[in-house]
């Protein structure tokens, strides 16, 4: 007698109909499939972006960077113009919190004082840290008034001397050749080295998308006119350009006004190199096969260039953007440096660090060199969110 040995595949019965027990296995499956079914595109971009420690890490700053952009009259404790002209080159008092110099700990914010010596032959005069001055520190202080986002008059700081007319300022980054509290100057610069190139980009960014579109996508005449205007464009030389409009643009308009409009001028020469990297990606996307299905399903031009061929590179055209950011802010720090730009009293990272052109101040007061440092960590940190944005919006990934 021969035995009948019944295989049964799970989820079906033995007369071959559904029944079986599902596995656990098969199950788990469904799960995952039904999740991944449900995740948008942009959550998955978000997905891979926070596994993106660099990126993480630029965002953060970046966004740090604007808070304080726009909170820079509140967190400084002093205004641009305030100064005190005795203690020029005073070194940096950074802030304590505890107080041994006593029997036992003192807690609370203070910073020291500043005691003062003059050479008798050169006349110079010489700051040192006096570690037996003690100036309170308090939060929300009162200091110098300020228009807190052109909406109401208030004096509150974030921190301050708790005395504001104490025989100590306190210059937690050092002081400039006026007196000048770097510190609050390096913020109050933020709100324009950070703001002020955003037009500029963002008016290049449409130029270059919207042209180079327009030559790669329909070609013929439409490509070879505007690739003669894009020539005729890059033909243009930059820094006699920004010579020219320095001394072109009117005199009765302030220094910010003044740095706009060339900016904004600027931006009309410098979309052409993003105009032809996306006529080359429209050249190359136009023949694909998903075009020709939506031109088959009736899909007008503009469908076609801004929902689909578009969003087949927008990891590139992201990269570009934050790119481009930073770009503009060291052309405006280079600018302002050598003093082309931005001029005082104007407050941008470019105009503190013209006094970094003097040698002798720098062996002085190496802290002049602290905007250099912002400059730093601003590019960084766009270039670092960039390059998370770039990889995990690309669809090749």
């Amino acid at each position: 007698m021969n035995a009948q040995v019944s295989m049964q595949t799970p989820g079906i019965d033995s007369q071959g109909e559904p029944g079986g027990v599902p596995t656990d296995t098969g199950t788990r499956r469904g799960r995952k499939g039904a999740g991944a079914a449900k995740a948008s595109q942009w959550r998955l971009i978000a997905r891979r972006f926070r596994k993106h420690r660099l990126a993480m890490i630029g965002l953060i700053m970046t966004l740090f960077l604007y808070v304080v952009a726009a909170f820079a009259a509140f967190i400084a404790p002093y205004g641009s113009g305030d100064l005190n002209a005795e203690f020029t080159y005073a070194p940096p008092t950074p802030l304590q919190v505890v107080d041994t110099s006593g029997d036992g700990w003192d807690w609370g914010l203070y910073y020291h004082g500043y005691s003062v010596e003059q050479d008798p032959e050169t006349l110079a005069l010489a700051f040192t840290v006096d570690e037996s001055v003690k100036v309170p520190v308090e939060l929300f202080a009162e200091g110098p008034e300020y228009r807190f986002w052109g909406l109401f008059t208030t004096n509150v700081h974030l921190i301050g001397p708790a005395d504001p007319d104490t025989a100590h300022p306190m210059y937690l980054w050092g002081a400039d050749r006026l007196g000048h509290d770097l510190f609050s100057r390096v913020v109050l610069g933020t709100q324009i080295s950070m703001s002020v190139g955003l037009v500029g980009v963002s008016l290049a960014f449409v130029l270059g998308i919207t042209l180079g579109g327009l030559s790669g996508y329909f070609g013929g005449r439409v490509d070879t006119l505007i690739q003669r205007i894009i020539e005729t464009f890059m033909a243009i030389p930059t820094l006699p350009l920004w010579l020219g409009l320095a001394a072109a643009v009117p005199r009765d308009w302030g220094p910010v006004q003044q740095y706009l409009a060339i900016t904004v001028v600027l931006s009309l020469v410098g979309w052409t190199g993003l105009a032809r990297e996306v006529r080359g990606r429209f050249l190359s996307l136009r023949e694909e096969d998903f075009v020709t299905a939506a031109k088959l399903d009736g899909a007008g031009k503009p469908t076609i260039i801004f929902s689909h061929m578009l969003p087949s590179f927008t990891s590139h055209l992201i990269a570009t953007l934050t790119l481009s950011i930073p770009a503009m802010i060291l052309a405006e720090t280079a600018l302002s440096f050598l003093g082309i730009g931005l001029q005082p009293p104007t407050v941008s990272w470019g105009v503190l660090l013209q006094e970094a052109q003097n040698l002798r101040a720098i062996a002085t007061a190496p802290w002049l060199m602290l905007p250099g440092a912002a400059v730093v960590v601003a590019v960084l940190s766009l270039n670092f969110l960039g390059d998370g944005l770039r990889d995990s919006a690309d669809p090749y990934r």
